[in-house]
């Protein structure tokens, strides 16, 4: 932990830097690329034995999708491989592309991509980890977090300040978004196909060394992935998507072709519409703007408040011992407050009053960012992690949304009791790391039942690790413009528009499958055993891409390890 803080004047500064920079270096996957061409891959660091770079590709939409940035006529990912490894992905031993799930984007699979190409380098082995982002990411704007100052980023975001000599544009609407009405499950399989065309032009090297995953929503994505056709011909199958993979894996989820395996992933209140209506209908309504067209809600999830998260990580790299001004310095609005209300009230009456608000405590910088993101805070089962704990003052229940004790099924507010500092105006409250937690100096706090709030083998997570996967990643660990169609796609699987995708069924099962489970994540409590899974105890549905390389038994992080071992013999 101590040594990625050291290395935060390096990631911010990198990351700064990729946003800046317009040439390209040499050494990309498939060679060498000069300026002005259809792909840049820029530097972002090295630490660790592990090189990062973030390439993108262009690959122009179909005329059809209407007018566009032209920043999102590109496909973006992170590139992780090790750094005494070969520069070319095609001469590596194994490239494994993940797929993002719902709301994230590249920057959550930091920790993965780089437990993962380092365990695998201690064996003698070059590995690549490929996190891809989603077109629409292409909307997203880093400047303010990349400068690596939290009020800077307030600054750019909320007050109209430049940076770099750049100017927040403010955030996109929804009638900006015309263009995202026909970006389904047809379009984002087509990029992944495209993508890796593009960078591994032999078909036959990415039968034999990719393998195709993801996490959560992008289970499913895989799965029509691997089921897709994508020359028109179902009787020439070079391209079918199955012969682009030489295995699949899942990460907390299941390579399908159907939502069934992720309740509690997609979250209510996002403006969905009503699939009943059927899928013509549907797409009227998201081409007219009748319907969203990107996934939002009032709280916490949408463009203004994911970006909060960012920031807050931003603040853990800059000063993470410091005591945070964050919630003061932020402009009042009824979004942020809305959100504030939601994360931080201890009960109903709290959640109605507002009173005592997350500004009347006083918390690190560190304790920010585990009050948004840990299980034992955030309600939200699908953007918990298992992070570690407060610590400095006493600690209440916190019974809002819903009352500790009485979730029984994971769902969307997960089974961890959920806890909140009790004293406003108090103590200053710090954060117990994952690594801190079960010391002798571990106050052990309960819940007024007398249930523990947490225990050393329920904590996996680096909160430094996921500050910088949060705050410094070129390419954002949330997604902040979700198109609402790759959904709506999904939740009409049996429509014959969306079935007609999966042409080779026969594809999900072609290939070794490696599935990877959280033990508390979505799918605990209903762990399909036919599936032979790994199932990585005491963790929430985030840690399978956050985990620390180290866990508190002691033991290397299960889900890199069984990621390594299955690259090394997928069968």
């Amino acid at each position: 932990m101590n040594t990625s803080r050291s290395r935060a004047g390096t990631w911010r500064t990198a990351a700064l830097a990729v946003l800046l920079t317009t040439g390209v270096i040499t050494g990309t996957a498939t060679g060498s690329a000069s300026a002005g061409s259809a792909r840049t891959e820029t530097a972002v660091g090295s630490s660790g034995g592990v090189t990062e770079t973030v390439v993108r590709v262009k690959a122009p939409l179909p005329a059809s999708f209407g007018a566009r940035p032209a920043a999102c006529d590109w496909l973006s990912y992170l590139r992780y491989r090790s750094s005494a490894g070969p520069a070319s992905a095609a001469d590596a031993d194994r490239v494994l592309v993940a797929q993002p799930g719902i709301l994230e984007g590249a920057g959550a699979f930091d920790s993965v991509a780089r437990n993962t190409v380092t365990r695998a380098a201690q064996q003698g082995r070059n590995l690549e980890f490929w996190a891809l982002d989603r077109r629409s990411n292409c909307l997203e704007d880093h400047t303010g977090t990349a400068s690596g100052d939290q009020h800077t980023a307030v600054d750019y975001y909320y007050r109209g300040k430049q940076v770099a000599g750049r100017t927040f544009a403010g955030f996109v609407g929804d009638d900006q978004l015309g263009w995202m009405a026909r970006l389904g499950i047809e379009q984002t399989v087509r990029d992944q196909y495209d993508l890796l065309a593009a960078e591994l032009p032999d078909q036959k090297v990415r039968k034999e060394k990719v393998l195709c995953g993801g996490h959560s929503l992008g289970g499913v994505v895989t799965g029509y992935f691997a089921t897709a056709d994508f020359d028109g011909d179902p009787a020439t199958t070079a391209d079918a998507g199955q012969n682009q993979c030489a295995g699949y894996f899942a990460l907390d989820t299941t390579v399908s072709t159907s939502l069934g395996d992720l309740s509690g992933s997609i979250p209510d209140d996002t403006g969905l519409p009503d699939i009943g209506l059927g899928y013509g209908v549907v797409q009227a309504g998201l081409d007219s703007g009748l319907f969203p067209r990107s996934l939002s809600a009032p709280v916490l999830l949408n463009p203004e408040t994911m970006t909060l998260l960012a920031i807050a990580g931003v603040g853990a790299v800059q000063d993470p011992d410091g005591e945070s001004d964050l919630p003061g310095y932020l402009p009042r609005n009824t979004n942020i407050e809305a959100t504030n209300r939601f994360l931080f009230s201890r009960d109903p009456a709290t959640f109605l009053t507002g009173s005592p608000a997350v500004k009347d405590f006083r918390l690190t910088n560190e304790a920010v960012l585990g009050a948004l993101m840990d299980d034992q805070s955030v309600p939200l089962a699908f953007l918990q992690s298992s992070v570690g704990f407060f610590d400095g003052g006493p600690i209440t229940d916190k019974n809002f949304p819903v009352t500790n004790g009485s979730s029984a099924q994971p769902g969307l507010f997960g089974t961890e009791y959920k806890a909140i500092p009790a004293e406003p105006h108090g103590p200053l409250y710090t954060w117990r790391d994952y690594d801190r937690v079960g010391d002798a100096d571990d106050p052990g706090y309960r819940s007024s039942d007398g249930t523990p709030f947490t225990a050393a083998g329920k904590e996996v997570t680096d909160i430094q690790e996921l500050a910088r996967s949060m705050g410094t990643q070129p390419l954002d660990f949330t997604e902040q413009y979700f198109p609402t169609k790759l959904v709506t796609d999904l939740e009409l699987s049996t429509s014959p528009q969306v079935k007609r995708l999966v042409v080779h069924p026969g594809g999900l099962t072609a290939r070794p499958t490696l599935t990877v489970l959280a033990g508390d994540g979505l799918l605990a409590g209903r762990i399909p055993a036919d599936l032979h899974p790994v199932v990585a105890d005491g963790y929430q549905h985030l840690d399978v891409l956050t985990a620390a390389p180290v866990q508190n038994n002691g033991r290397p992080e299960p889900v890199s390890t069984a990621l390594t071992e299955f690259a090394r013999d997928p069968r």
